[in-house]
């Protein structure tokens, strides 16, 4: 049942969104969402203040501070820009701050506190913001407005992420750790960036970082856009990391790299967090940057891996380990002719490859794993008999993945998907696959859920192809980085 305030903010802008004018009513819903972040980023701050001695919940607020900042500086974009952008834009910029907002809540949640803050009300404003802008995409889809056209990415100036090569191309930063770069951590490279004001003025930033294995935590803020990464190659450039969630850390800041700022790609790099299977959620590569391009990587772990956060996200030619809700978040994602590996678990436990975090039907957001492969790690293919594997679960009440012409290994389930818990969501979640292969490909004894759907037709299937579900013909080929926009 939809809030009673979202409710009547939908009644109160409905003649505007019917129109053509909808400008103004759309930006007072965000305007008013703005002022909701706004207080609880003040709120925040006085429990830091209040709470100093307890160290667990200082991180889990330092992350919520962090959330809040960014979700109000994604908003006070959108009321900058006004109306230069299409409202599908809109849409996903709010869900990626409500996407915050649960981020704050959750790692309260992790160190038992979540009373700490009171989500409610601004969980109203986002919501009300966030139906608005559906209805308005959904107007402009029926009306048949146009797009926008081809992103021009001025700021690339000829920068190309597949044929960018360290031998004939400059680098703005070098990292190597025997000191011939012009640093020796990936950390150091990014302070001096976000020092330097560059990408404030506009042109896409090149860190080349040498073969060497990197042992640190790093985060790339929201202000740091378009920023471009190169390894020399998977296992050869290493950025590898420890930190999980019984040690102290929450999900969110367990990451040991996280990318905020939007238009980020990366090749040629291993993300890897090292935990183990029984340090529960312990994330190597985090991503809430929207349009990111992730090319050539592998990204290992156990629990939490890949954590999808949210926004528009495209990985081609990856290979991603680990074993419980391994690829999970709210992005809208497209994982295409990528390589999922399946880790053996502590006993008793069973492997969910995804965990996808949809909270509201008008978000645009969920998982598509197109022409991939899932199979056992190496390690695990001996013992993969002993333990059930499901594609995946719902972590919220709209979860949803599809799975397409993808090869999947005998060690999948013939449920297919698991449960989070008795029948949470299995009547709003949509899970669908179409024309998988391989032995664990069989749908003839899938689940029976209300949510689930078996793809007939390559029509039923197009939304969640990279061309739709992405409207990735604007933006990839700018990367030069393969793709393919159809089923």
């Amino acid at each position: 049942m939809p809030f009673p305030f979202t409710t009547f903010l939908l009644l109160l802008f409905l003649p505007f969104v019917a129109s053509s004018n909808f400008s103004l009513p759309a930006l007072d819903s965000v305007r008013l969402a703005q002022t909701g972040v706004r207080e609880a980023i003040t709120e925040i701050g006085n429990l830091k203040r209040r709470q100093f001695g307890d160290w667990n919940l200082q991180a889990a607020l330092r992350d919520c501070a962090t959330l809040y900042e960014e979700a109000e500086w994604r908003l006070a974009g959108m009321l900058v820009g006004e109306n230069k952008y299409r409202a599908e834009d809109g849409r996903m910029w709010v869900s990626a701050a409500m996407a915050n907002h649960r981020s704050c809540l959750d790692g309260l949640e992790e160190v038992h506190d979540v009373a700490a803050v009171d989500g409610n009300n601004l969980t109203v404003m986002l919501t009300g913001a966030l139906h608005l802008y559906d209805k308005i995409a959904a107007v402009e889809k029926r009306n048949g407005r146009k797009r926008l056209g081809k992103r021009k990415w001025r700021e690339n100036r000829g920068t190309n992420l597949a044929t960018w090569n360290p031998a004939t191309s400059k680098a703005n930063y070098v990292v190597a750790k025997d000191g011939s770069g012009t640093h020796r951590t990936i950390n150091r490279a990014v302070a001096a960036l976000a020092r330097s004001g560059r990408t404030r003025r506009g042109g896409r930033i090149v860190i080349y970082v040498k073969a060497g294995v990197y042992r640190e935590n790093v985060e790339i803020g929201i202000q740091l856009k378009n920023v471009m990464l190169v390894g020399d190659g998977i296992d050869k450039t290493i950025v590898t990391g420890s930190r999980n969630v019984p040690d102290g850390a929450t999900t969110y800041n367990s990451a040991t790299f996280g990318v905020s700022g939007d238009g980020f790609w990366v090749r040629d790099i291993t993300f890897e967090n090292t935990a183990g299977p029984g340090k529960q959620q312990a994330v190597a590569l985090r991503l809430n940057s929207d349009l990111a391009v992730v090319y050539r990587c592998a990204i290992k772990g156990y629990q939490d891996t890949l954590f999808l956060h949210s926004l528009r996200q495209f990985y081609r030619d990856c290979k991603i380990y680990g074993t419980i809700d391994f690829i999970f978040g709210n992005s809208a994602a497209v994982l295409q002719n990528c390589e999922i590996f399946v880790r053996q678990p502590i006993l008793h436990q069973a492997n969910m490859i995804t965990a996808q975090g949809r909270d509201d039907p008008a978000e645009a957001t969920g998982f598509s794993i197109l022409n991939s492969r899932v199979q056992p790690a190496p390690e695990f293919s001996p013992v993969k008999a002993q333990y059930r594997t499901y594609l995946g679960r719902p972590w919220k009440r709209f979860s949803r993945t599809v799975v397409i012409a993808t090869d999947l290994d005998g060690l999948i389930d013939p449920k297919g998907w698991g449960e989070w818990t008795g029948d949470f969501a299995i009547s709003t979640l949509f899970y669908a696959e179409f024309k998988n292969r391989g032995d664990g490909s069989s749908t003839r004894f899938r689940v029976n859920w209300p949510g689930f759907h078996i793809l007939r037709s390559a029509e039923e299937a197009r939304p969640f192809t990279v061309a739709e579900f992405l409207h990735g013909g604007d933006w990839i080929p700018a990367t030069g980085v393969p793709f393919e926009a159809g089923v």
